[in-house]
């Protein structure tokens, strides 16, 4: 089995490593600085845990390595730009959009878009960084130098987010995992939730679009698709062409997680369905210290990235999962002592979720 090296060597490269061991798939999670001379990447199929990167010796390296799967997708996709109009041009919805070039548009884009006006830089921009809510009277709010390198769409009144994991082979065939609920505070994402029975119509919608995304490019692995929830159906709000932090409740509500799963269709391996039997929840620990009080609970599962713990960082996360709903309310009850004040509100809408 060829080995894998990943470019990046955060929490994803490093579970995708924990997810390779037991196939004795050989994975390498590789940093942006790394030597070429010291990565084995010669014999090795190439993937990422990141959508961009810098030019570095080792990029450099890379860009003209046959094996480096959806080499040419990642650009693509990492700006919000090209994101969009890929989406438009397959007529899959999302929000109404356009590229914010300079200042004088604000009467036209607050009359064409509506009150509401949410700003994103085309590239760099996430967990709620780079991204500005403005109404009429605060366009001064945004910095000058992002006029050109920004999309502006229109605020979206949703009653819920979700997100669609799948993966495609080199065979074009395309497998899904149920919708998993999605609660972000500030842009983060603080909680998710899944059910193995999610709501067949928009189980249905999202696996349409995405297998047509995932077809027009080609795509081979895993990727994300998040959407808003608007009525009875969904609009497209980003996609990321990797493993994703709200598919993290695979590794153990599912039978085949996210990780091995992109692991096997970037090999050619067989690429079944994964089966997923019961209700889940991921808690995103962020900025928190490890606290050993949570493995008192036996159906918590931690998951925990050896980072330096500061405000803000994602630094682990905790699974929980059980055939009976009820269990994981209890838990997620004797859970909420342990763990901070603004987590309390994810704790009660996944109790929520789960009724």
């Amino acid at each position: 089995m060829k080995p894998v090296c990943v470019l990046g060597n955060g929490q994803l490269g490093r579970m995708l490593r924990q997810a390779g061991e037991p196939l004795g798939i050989a994975v390498y999670p590789v940093g942006l600085d790394a030597e070429p001379e010291a990565v084995p990447y010669q014999n090795a199929v190439i993937t990422a845990e990141i959508e961009r990167w810098p030019k570095t010796a080792l990029t450099r390296e890379l860009a003209t390595h046959s094996n480096f799967v959806n080499r040419d997708i990642f650009p693509r996709l990492a700006d919000r730009l090209t994101q969009k109009q890929l989406l438009d041009q397959l007529h899959l919805a999302t929000a109404p959009w356009q590229l914010l070039a300079n200042a004088s548009e604000w009467p036209q884009v607050f009359a064409t878009l509506g009150e509401l006006a949410i700003v994103k830089r085309r590239v760099g921009g996430y967990d709620g960084r780079g991204q500005w809510r403005l109404r009429p009277g605060q366009e001064t709010e945004l910095p000058a130098d992002n006029y050109g390198e920004c999309i502006v769409e229109q605020g979206i009144n949703f009653s819920g987010e979700v997100s669609l994991v799948g993966a495609r082979g080199h065979d074009g065939q395309s497998v899904f995992y149920p919708l998993t609920h999605n609660l972000h505070e500030d842009g983060i994402l603080r909680t998710s939730v899944a059910l193995p029975q999610p709501n067949p119509a928009l189980q249905q919608q999202a696996e349409q679009m995405l297998a047509a995304i995932l077809n027009e490019l080609n795509y081979v692995g895993v990727m994300a698709m998040e959407c808003f929830i608007v009525g009875d159906s969904l609009l497209i709000n980003e996609l990321a062409p990797r493993v994703h932090n709200s598919g993290h409740w695979t590794q153990n509500g599912a039978s085949i997680s996210q990780f091995e799963l992109h692991l096997r269709a970037i090999l050619g391996l067989p690429l079944p369905k994964p089966v997923v039997n019961t209700p889940s929840v991921m808690v995103n620990l962020i900025g928190t210290a490890v606290d050993q009080q949570w493995l008192a609970l036996p159906l918590v599962h931690l998951h925990w990235y050896e980072k330096e713990v500061r405000e803000g960082r994602k630094v682990g996360h905790l699974n929980l999962n059980d055939p009976d709903a009820a269990s994981i309310q209890q838990a997620l009850q004797a859970l909420a002592p342990l763990l901070p004040a603004e987590y309390q509100s994810g704790l009660a809408w996944a109790q929520q979720k789960l009724g």
